[in-house]
């Protein structure tokens, strides 16, 4: 299992190095688990992008959810974030159901539908982010539902605006129709890559929402048990994105440097206060 657990760490640091630098805060024998859960996330967060057609990307989310439902016991003991995953779930009694929604939620990345409203943005980023951040907190021993849900509803808008550009090469629209529509921005707009001032404002209103969410995290973060914190702690270089988002083209969005993400994470570890300020 040490060796499943090392290439899931591997596999993160590779797809989501935040997350990977904030596991090393945790408690070594901790590590493993949240590795596991972080390298199945990962895995099923990019499907769109290793598998560019839905079809494919069907059958790859199907696969999980055959492993989370007991089946492929063979061909999960031979993938090693499978394997790992699986020992996270029996180490600290992780509920397969919310692995399953999340699997779910996620197939809405394969299609090019709308998200059409606020409320349905939330519902995916609860299902998503927001249960990764509850997962990671259960395997640290706690139990944080507040935090967890604002936390994820601000790590997902901030990822959908650092990604516009993106998704809008692709025809995808995570930015809600409900919010274009306020400010007059029509798809196809959106899908020819035309700057303008009110697509900039759309997607000031998508900054200012994670920032509320975030502001609402830290307040939850701050009264969490200190073994807690290594969950929260891919929110620490949030706040300075968003504020380099502001001052960037929607299409050519500036990104934290490396360095400056890693001394978030690690200012924040000392001070969680850090996280909101």
């Amino acid at each position: 299992m040490n060796d499943a657990f090392a290439y899931c760490a591997e596999l993160v640091r590779e797809a989501d190095r935040d997350r990977y630098l904030t596991a090393l805060f945790a408690p070594a024998e901790q590590r493993g688990a949240l590795y596991g859960l972080y390298a199945f996330n990962a895995e099923v967060r990019r499907v769109r992008d290793a598998a560019r057609e839905p079809l494919p990307g069907e059958i790859r989310l199907q696969w999980w959810t055959d492993v989370l439902e007991g089946g492929r016991r063979e061909e999960a003991k031979a993938n090693p974030v499978a394997a790992a995953l699986l020992a996270a779930i029996e180490q600290h009694h992780l509920a397969a159901g919310v692995l399953l929604d999340l699997i779910e939620a996620h197939r809405f990345d394969l299609y090019d539908e709308p998200m059409t409203n606020l409320a349905a943005l939330e519902a995916y980023a609860r299902r998503t982010s927001s249960a990764v951040f509850a997962l990671a907190t259960q395997i640290l021993g706690g139990e944080a539902a507040a935090a967890a849900e604002s936390a994820g509803m601000a790590e997902t808008v901030t990822r959908l605006v650092q990604a516009f550009p993106l998704h809008a090469a692709r025809g995808q629209l995570y930015v809600p129709e409900e919010v274009l529509d306020r400010h007059k921005v029509t798809p196809h707009e959106v899908f020819a890559g035309r700057s303008s001032p009110r697509l900039n404002a759309a997607l000031g209103d998508m900054r200012e929402l994670a920032r509320r969410h975030l502001a609402a995290a830290g307040g939850h973060i701050a009264v969490l048990p200190p073994a807690a914190l290594p969950a929260f702690l891919p929110l620490a270089p949030l706040r300075a994105s968003l504020g380099r988002l502001e001052r960037s083209d929607a299409f050519a969005p500036a990104e934290l440097p490396p360095w400056r993400r890693q001394w978030l994470i690690w200012r924040a570890a000392r001070n969680p206060a850090r996280i909101r300020a």
